[in-house]
Protein backbone atom coordinates (compact mmCIF):
# COMPACT_ATOMS: atom_id res chain seq x y z
CA UNK A 1 0.00 0.00 0.00
CA UNK A 2 0.99 3.34 -0.80
CA UNK A 3 -0.22 5.92 1.86
CA UNK A 4 0.26 9.85 0.62
CA UNK A 5 -0.67 12.19 3.87
CA UNK A 6 -0.94 15.48 2.26
CA UNK A 7 -0.77 18.44 4.44
CA UNK A 8 -0.86 22.69 4.34
CA UNK A 9 2.19 24.15 5.83
CA UNK A 10 6.28 23.68 6.99
CA UNK A 11 6.35 21.34 10.35
CA UNK A 12 9.18 23.27 12.19
CA UNK A 13 8.81 21.25 15.93
CA UNK A 14 11.83 19.20 16.24
CA UNK A 15 9.86 16.92 18.24
CA UNK A 16 7.08 16.55 16.18
CA UNK A 17 9.58 15.99 13.29
CA UNK A 18 11.15 13.56 15.20
CA UNK A 19 7.82 11.57 15.88
CA UNK A 20 6.79 11.27 12.22
CA UNK A 21 9.91 10.47 11.41
CA UNK A 22 9.79 7.36 13.83
CA UNK A 23 6.13 6.46 12.87
CA UNK A 24 7.11 6.35 9.19
CA UNK A 25 10.66 4.45 9.72
CA UNK A 26 7.99 1.65 11.97
CA UNK A 27 5.42 1.71 9.15
CA UNK A 28 8.10 0.72 6.61
CA UNK A 29 7.65 -2.95 6.80
CA UNK A 30 3.67 -2.43 5.50
CA UNK A 31 3.70 0.30 3.57
CA UNK A 32 4.92 3.18 1.83
CA UNK A 33 4.46 6.22 3.02
CA UNK A 34 4.86 9.62 1.77
CA UNK A 35 4.50 12.87 3.84
CA UNK A 36 4.01 16.00 1.10
CA UNK A 37 3.92 19.36 2.47
CA UNK A 38 2.08 21.78 0.34
CA UNK A 39 2.73 26.02 0.79
CA UNK A 40 0.38 27.60 3.38
CA UNK A 41 -1.40 30.98 1.81
CA UNK A 42 -0.21 33.86 4.30
CA UNK A 43 -3.17 35.89 5.77
CA UNK A 44 -3.42 38.61 7.82
CA UNK A 45 -5.41 37.82 11.38
CA UNK A 46 -8.80 39.06 10.72
CA UNK A 47 -10.14 37.92 7.59
CA UNK A 48 -13.45 38.28 5.91
CA UNK A 49 -14.94 35.49 4.51
CA UNK A 50 -14.22 35.98 0.78
CA UNK A 51 -10.81 36.23 2.13
CA UNK A 52 -10.77 33.51 4.02
CA UNK A 53 -12.85 31.41 1.11
CA UNK A 54 -9.72 32.68 -0.88
CA UNK A 55 -6.91 31.64 1.66
CA UNK A 56 -8.86 28.30 1.51
CA UNK A 57 -9.21 27.68 -2.84
CA UNK A 58 -5.61 28.21 -2.83
CA UNK A 59 -4.33 25.76 -0.31
CA UNK A 60 -7.06 23.80 -2.21
CA UNK A 61 -5.45 23.93 -5.40
CA UNK A 62 -2.15 23.39 -3.98
CA UNK A 63 -3.59 19.88 -2.05
CA UNK A 64 -5.88 19.16 -5.33
CA UNK A 65 -2.29 19.33 -7.62
CA UNK A 66 -0.62 16.06 -5.30
CA UNK A 67 -3.04 13.84 -5.10
CA UNK A 68 -2.96 11.00 -7.69
CA UNK A 69 -6.15 10.59 -9.67
CA UNK A 70 -6.61 6.79 -8.69
CA UNK A 71 -5.74 7.73 -5.06
CA UNK A 72 -8.62 7.02 -2.40
CA UNK A 73 -8.71 10.35 -0.52
CA UNK A 74 -9.57 10.55 2.99
CA UNK A 75 -9.82 14.13 4.47
CA UNK A 76 -9.23 15.26 8.26
CA UNK A 77 -12.09 16.89 9.13
CA UNK A 78 -14.26 18.00 12.28
CA UNK A 79 -17.46 16.93 10.93
CA UNK A 80 -16.59 13.76 9.02
CA UNK A 81 -17.17 10.62 10.37
CA UNK A 82 -15.29 9.02 14.03
CA UNK A 83 -14.29 6.12 14.02
CA UNK A 84 -12.38 3.56 16.75
CA UNK A 85 -8.59 2.18 15.63
CA UNK A 86 -10.40 -0.99 14.99
CA UNK A 87 -12.73 0.68 12.35
CA UNK A 88 -9.91 2.73 11.39
CA UNK A 89 -8.46 -0.89 10.70
CA UNK A 90 -10.96 -2.19 8.77
CA UNK A 91 -11.61 0.71 6.31
CA UNK A 92 -7.72 0.34 5.56
CA UNK A 93 -7.62 -3.74 5.19
CA UNK A 94 -11.31 -2.93 3.12
CA UNK A 95 -8.94 -0.95 1.02
CA UNK A 96 -6.27 -2.83 0.17
CA UNK A 97 -8.70 -5.96 -0.04
CA UNK A 98 -10.61 -4.34 -2.94
CA UNK A 99 -7.43 -2.66 -5.19
CA UNK A 100 -7.20 0.92 -3.47
CA UNK A 101 -4.00 0.57 -2.66
CA UNK A 102 -3.24 4.20 -3.31
CA UNK A 103 -4.68 6.07 0.12
CA UNK A 104 -3.69 10.22 0.18
CA UNK A 105 -4.70 11.79 4.05
CA UNK A 106 -5.81 15.41 3.90
CA UNK A 107 -5.17 17.57 6.49
CA UNK A 108 -5.72 20.80 5.80
CA UNK A 109 -4.52 24.39 7.31
CA UNK A 110 -6.13 26.35 10.27
CA UNK A 111 -9.00 27.75 7.85
CA UNK A 112 -10.09 24.05 6.99
CA UNK A 113 -10.13 22.48 3.55
CA UNK A 114 -11.92 24.45 0.38
CA UNK A 115 -15.19 22.83 -1.06
CA UNK A 116 -13.31 21.96 -4.26
CA UNK A 117 -11.04 19.32 -1.99
CA UNK A 118 -14.27 18.29 0.09
CA UNK A 119 -15.76 17.47 -3.19
CA UNK A 120 -12.70 15.58 -4.41
CA UNK A 121 -12.70 13.06 -1.16
CA UNK A 122 -14.24 9.67 -0.86
CA UNK A 123 -14.40 9.42 2.85
CA UNK A 124 -14.34 12.35 5.46
CA UNK A 125 -12.39 11.54 9.12
CA UNK A 126 -12.71 12.82 12.11
CA UNK A 127 -10.93 12.33 15.09
CA UNK A 128 -12.50 14.52 17.34
CA UNK A 129 -15.16 17.07 17.94
CA UNK A 130 -12.28 19.08 18.98
CA UNK A 131 -10.13 21.43 16.90
CA UNK A 132 -6.09 20.26 16.70
CA UNK A 133 -3.13 22.14 15.69
CA UNK A 134 -2.98 20.86 11.78
CA UNK A 135 1.02 19.99 12.65
CA UNK A 136 -0.24 18.01 15.45
CA UNK A 137 -2.89 16.08 13.57
CA UNK A 138 0.11 15.17 11.35
CA UNK A 139 1.48 13.05 14.21
CA UNK A 140 -1.56 11.88 15.51
CA UNK A 141 -2.86 10.59 11.99
CA UNK A 142 0.29 8.85 11.23
CA UNK A 143 0.09 6.81 14.92
CA UNK A 144 -3.21 5.65 14.27
CA UNK A 145 -1.99 4.05 10.50
CA UNK A 146 0.58 2.05 12.68
CA UNK A 147 -1.70 0.82 15.01
CA UNK A 148 -3.84 -0.01 11.92
CA UNK A 149 -1.05 -1.99 10.23
CA UNK A 150 -1.05 -3.76 13.86
CA UNK A 151 -4.12 -4.41 14.43
CA UNK A 152 -4.84 -6.12 10.84
CA UNK A 153 -1.75 -8.27 11.09
CA UNK A 154 -2.87 -9.42 14.73
CA UNK A 155 -0.01 -8.15 15.86
CA UNK A 156 1.11 -7.08 19.78
CA UNK A 157 0.63 -2.64 20.13
CA UNK A 158 0.52 -1.13 23.50
CA UNK A 159 -3.21 0.35 24.43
Amino acid sequence: MKITIITVGKLKEKYLKQGIEEYVKRLSPYAKVEVVEVADEKAPENLSEAQMLEVKQKEGERILSKINPDSYVITLEIDGQQLTSEKLAKKMDDLATYGKSKVAFVIGGSLGLSDEVLQRRDFGLSFSKMTFPHQLMRLVLVEQIYRAFKINRGEPYHK
